[in-house]
């Protein structure tokens, strides 16, 4: 099944051609197809498909449009469109829809680019643009649509412009002197291409042309917008004026690399398109969009922790207080007229300070004018001031979220600290408050001196302890206008939980008398933030159950009280049994419906450890420290052991078996009892432009191999099979890259995916390289004695070079200690002397085994390795599922969890608390 959407909507089934009914379907399939493999809820849909006031029977009416389409689909089993809690996903590769082809074409062309071949990528965007056959969605017609429309035609005009730029790299002048014609006369504002165009006609002489070119595009924009043209252009008409175009030669050799800024420019660009999509399908997931929201107002604070008007508004002599107020409406508008763009956004617990944040990125995205930095919201949890830079800290967290901007062939070396200190980005950091308490007044600091030079910025903080920081240490952020979030009006709930109520209906008429005629009351003090309101109406919306219970004064005397019941309720409603969706093309079990008190105990687990280890982020790869430290040390270290005395009695019989057992099994166990493994890998297959990193690491390869065969007294021939299979076995881990585009945001699920990847090639390397060397070094070695002791049952010149080896090898698995303990028992187990091998068999099956040894114990110290370990354990002990990403992301899709990159937080704060809480 083939989809297109760069034209008029078209369904291709082979050589078949699809039709549908009406607009209305074509209007549900096309927004499917525009979030392919995401959830779209149905107040979307609905958006989509009438422009106008949608009809009371809309739900109804998607409903058919959906039934219809799987019937013209030929999607009987629910495979293709599947039905995904209150919404709708369809399931499709990237080659099933022309739009998702083109974006990998260009990425795939840009590669070929970066490493010289600019021919190829001229060849392959090309390709890629024709599968453009008019405006998006063509004929159409839906507002809803327009804004992804645009951003996709943004996209082809960049892809032809890039393209347009390697072909005048490759002297193609007179070629795209046409096209850029036409392109400017459809885009009259746009710059790149007049300069384009300019620089074309003068390399292929036509000087007095070129400076036409700019005459009207100044006299354009002069008219226009009343600005004069960019920078660059007017660099390259001076350049024009006085001759001074330099030709490149035009045949491809290797083209020079592009530009640092031209680089750290697309980045920015990819960036910014990541960001939208990640926080876009969050918004949708949370109903940040839906038609009714809770309203959210916001003025400036009274409380004494913002700088005076004068710094924030820069009119020196300014005397009056800083007047700044505002809705979820016009937040993007507000935060641009400060003038140093810094803002600081107060509240207390479940205001809706993130929603906020999330709101205000998307907003500054959707219509960015010209040179503002791109917004990134990250969580402020993991930073600590005293320890790291501000800058340091968003450079690598940018790093782990959107991982390939560390490729350098597409954006250049450290392209996320360069966006950092270039002041590309603006740093959207919410929960302040979530950091440790003793270094609030530490980070106010630091983000204060980090932006003292005008760099925009963006904090979320509880009112409380921002107040509590800044009078403690006087430190504040002296540019910033400070607003805090107001509490939700008595109306305004009013309205937000009665909006669902059937006519006639009468549940919520006793908590609606209780608001307005007792404002000061438990009930309406519980009702003053989103959170609250919204809670309410969740644990209510079944019409079996009575609102009015909260009222009663003696069963909730107080605000906690009420809360904390609205807290308790959350969990049972959303894990209501309810029929469970299809299963996916890309997870063959249908998903699971699991009981309330079951996921409640699960999730209460979760609370609990995040809540010892003072974080709200749930991060798979650290569910090890909810194994006991002795518990997950015995786990990891002593199978490897069994087969490291496995491979001893093979080869020496008993004693020499457990003296290879005792040794790995005590360096083991201290390493994965004391030690902290290193990270997951977020990494790729890539193999173009590797080639000499792979020979650098094949050399080193073959020299590990050479050495180790010349220690064992090999013979030439058997080490030279040696230094190849060491050398592969080490270049091979090259091809695990950096994605190719900073456009791919990190979920828990790629990077888990990622990493196993990794964790996979680099224990089979292990496996075979080590286990073919002792196999080897068991059946060839000449049995030379260099330095031998205790009446030649032990060689000091062999444990040197096997505590090197093993030290090296710890260094690997777990930095510290993993050097010293690994090491110790290289020098126990290298020394050891016997006789080699009696038969071939013998000689395999020592080899084979001490491969696996090695292989394990490669595994089981990555992140993908100890994940396993500590989910089989506490699975055992009933603590978590065993399908344990399966059910995170059953609770993300449920509300329950948020998620924020590659890890899950709880929706919000309180509800981490509340669970948390034993009693």
């Amino acid at each position: 099944m083939d989809f297109r959407v760069l034209g008029a909507l078209e369904i291709q089934n082979g050589s078949d051609r699809l039709t549908l009914p009406g607009a209305r379907h074509r209007r549900v399939l096309a927004c499917l197809l525009l979030s392919p493999n995401s959830v779209v809820p149905l107040p979307k849909l609905i958006e989509a498909t009438w422009d106008g006031e949608p009809p009371a029977t809309a739900t109804k009416q998607i409903q058919n449009c959906v039934s219809v389409l799987r019937e013209r689909l030929a999607d009987p089993g629910q495979q293709l469109i599947v039905t995904d809690g209150s919404g709708y996903r369809i399931t499709v590769d990237n080659q099933q829809v022309d739009w998702l082809r083109f974006t990998d074409a260009v990425a795939a062309a840009r590669q070929s680019a970066a490493g010289g071949a600019l021919i190829e990528g001229v060849e392959k965007i090309r390709s890629a643009l024709k599968l453009w056959r008019g405006p998006v969605l063509d004929g159409l017609d839906a507002a809803a649509l327009a804004g992804r429309a645009a951003r996709l035609e943004e996209q082809r005009l960049a892809a032809l412009e890039l393209c347009i730029d390697w072909q005048l790299k490759l002297g193609q002048y007179r070629e795209v002197v046409d096209e850029l014609a036409e392109i400017v006369e459809e885009h009259p504002l746009r710059e790149r291409p007049y300069a384009q165009l300019m620089l074309a006609l003068d390399r292929s002489g036509r000087q007095a042309d070129a400076l036409t070119v700019f005459q009207r595009l100044r006299t354009q924009l002069a008219e226009e917008l009343g600005v004069d043209p960019g920078a660059e252009v007017r660099r390259l008409h001076e350049q024009i004026l006085r001759g001074e175009t330099e030709e490149p030669a035009a045949e491809e050799t290797p083209s020079p690399p592009e530009q640092p800024s031209s680089q750290l420019d697309r980045a920015a660009d990819e960036l910014a398109a990541a960001i939208v999509r990640q926080w876009t399908a969050e918004a949708e997931i949370r109903s940040l969009h839906r038609p009714e929201p809770v309203p959210l107002t916001w003025t400036s604070t009274e409380r004494p922790v913002a700088a005076a008007a004068s710094a924030v508004l820069g009119r020196p002599g300014e005397q009056s207080r800083l007047t700044f107020s505002g809705d979820l409406t016009d937040v993007v508008a507000k935060f641009r007229q400060v003038p140093a763009r810094q803002l600081v956004v107060l509240g207390e617990p479940g205001a809706g300070k993130s929603v906020l944040a999330i709101l205000l990125t998307l907003g500054l995205l959707a219509d960015p004018p010209p040179g503002e930095p791109v917004p990134v919201l990250l969580p402020l949890s993991s930073w600590n001031p005293r320890e790291e830079h501000l800058h340091g800290w968003l450079a690598r967290r940018l790093v782990e979220e959107y991982p390939g901007l560390a490729n350098i062939g597409a954006y250049g070396k450290g392209a996320a600290l360069r966006l950092v200190l270039e002041g590309r980005v603006i740093p959207v950091l919410d929960g302040l408050d979530e950091l440790a308490p003793g270094l609030h007044t530490a980070a106010i600091d630091a983000l204060d001196q980090a932006v003292s030079g005008g760099r925009p910025l963006v904090v979320t903080c509880r009112s409380t302890e921002y107040e509590y920081a800044v009078r403690q240490s006087g430190t504040f952020l002296s540019r910033a206008a400070v607003v805090e979030i107001e509490p939700v009006e008595t109306e305004d709930a009013i309205d937000f939980l009665t909006a669902r109520q059937r006519f006639g209906e009468t549940r919520w008429e006793p908590v609606v008398r209780q608001l307005r005629q007792n404002p000061e009351s438990p009930l309406a003090q519980a009702l003053r933030t989103p959170l609250m309101v919204d809670l309410a109406r969740t644990a209510y919306a079944h019409p079996s159950t009575d609102p009015g219970e909260l009222c009663e004064t003696t069963r909730f005397p107080d605000r906690a009280a009420i809360e904390g019941h609205l807290l308790d309720e959350y969990l049972p409603v959303v894990y209501t049994s309810r029929p469970a969706p299809p299963a996916r093309l890309d997870r063959p079990t249908r998903p699971r419906d699991y009981p309330a008190d079951q996921a409640q105990r699960w999730l209460s687990f979760f609370a609990r450890q995040l809540e010892r280890d003072q974080s709200r982020d749930l991060a798979w790869w650290q569910l090890d420290r909810a194994v006991p430290r002795l518990v997950l040390g015995l786990c990891l270290g002593l199978p490897p052991a069994l087969l490291f005395a496995l491979t001893g009695w093979i080869a020496a019989g008993p004693v020499i078996g457990a003296i290879y057992g005792l040794s790995f099994a005590v360096a083991g166990c201290v390493t994965h009892t004391v030690g902290s493994r290193p990270g997951p890998l977020r990494v790729e297959a890539r193999f173009r432009g590797t080639a000499g990193r792979f020979l650098r690491r094949f050399a080193v390869g073959v020299l590990i191999g050479v050495c180790l065969g010349l220690a064992w007294s090999l013979s030439a021939g058997v080490i030279a099979l040696l230094a190849v299979v060491f050398g592969l076995a080490i270049g091979v881990h090259v091809w695990l890259d950096t994605p190719l585009e900073a456009s791919r945001v990190s979920s828990p699920a790629s990077v888990l995916r990622n990493d196993r990847a990794a964790t996979l090639s680099f224990t089979l390397s292990f496996i075979v390289s080590l286990g073919l060397f002792y196999g080897m070094a068991f059946a060839f070695t000449k049995e030379t004695r260099f330095l031998g002791v205790f009446h030649d049952h032990y060689d000091l010149a062999l444990a040197f070079a096997g505590g090197l080896a093993s030290a090296l090898l710890g260094r690997f698995l777990v930095r510290s200690p993993g050097s010293l303990a690994y090491g110790l028992a290289g020098v126990i187990i290298g020394g050891q002397v016997f006789s080699r091998a009696s038969s071939t068999a013998q000689a395999i099956a020592a080899g084979l085994v001490f491969g696996l040894a090695v292989g394990l114990s490669v595994w089981i110290a990555r992140a993908w390795g100890a994940y396993t370990f500590s989910r089989l354990w506490l699975a055992s002990r009933k603590r978590i599922p065993l399908d344990l990403m399966g059910f995170l992301d059953d609770a993300h899709r449920r509300g329950v969890l948020r998620q924020v990159g590659e890890v899950y937080q709880f929706r919000h704060a309180r509800l981490q608390e509340r669970l948390a809480d034993p009693s």
